[in-house]
């Protein structure tokens, strides 16, 4: 049972290189649909330019395992040493995927993590985020009053902005820091 689930794993993969390409095409079809937002990639066109002698049953339970799979690497944000404890468990698991399988997941994931990572970021964001900051402290040197020689004062200018939009910059703040003898 196992080993006939395994060789329609490998028919619906396709066999040798052709089938590590497909493959490789599919885990960024579905990268591009799950983390950048590409709406176009649908799981019927994939299937059509992918794999299109593969009933649509088949491509939908392979899709589904490299989905799933990829989203457990990506969320957990795997490095290479975990990815590959995980890849090496998941070849063990019976109905897991072949060792072939996850030596493309594993070159995907090395290719395209930074990427991934970035964007998962980038959603998580809500509002506004902060993109810059400059601040100094001024001391007065010189003064009519001599009780305002010395008083440091804080200087802050911050850029705000969401990614993709123009920034915001808060004009200067300032404000008296009060008198700590240990300052």
């Amino acid at each position: 049972m196992a080993e006939q689930q395994q060789q329609q794993q490998q028919q619906a993969a396709g066999a040798g290189a052709e089938g590590c390409k497909a493959l490789g095409a599919l885990l960024s079809g579905i990268a591009q649909a799950a983390y950048h937002g590409n709406e176009a990639l649908t799981a019927e066109l994939l299937r059509g330019q992918l794999y299109p002698e593969a009933a649509p049953e088949e491509f939908a339970a392979l899709r589904a395992k490299m989905g799933g799979l990829l989203q457990s690497i990506a969320s957990a944000d795997m490095d290479l040493n975990q990815l590959e404890a995980f890849l090496t468990a998941q070849t063990k698991k019976q109905g897991g995927i072949t060792s072939d399988q996850a030596a493309v997941l594993a070159k995907f994931w090395k290719n395209h993590r930074v990427k991934i990572h970035e964007s998962l970021v980038n959603q998580s964001r809500w509002d506004n985020v902060l993109k810059n900051m400059n601040w100094r402290v001024d001391l007065k040197s010189q003064s009519r009053h001599i009780d305002q020689i010395n008083t440091p004062v804080a200087i802050v200018e911050m850029e705000l902005g969401k990614n993709g939009q123009e920034s915001v910059c808060v004009k200067p703040l300032l404000t008296e820091i009060e008198r700590d003898p240990a300052f």
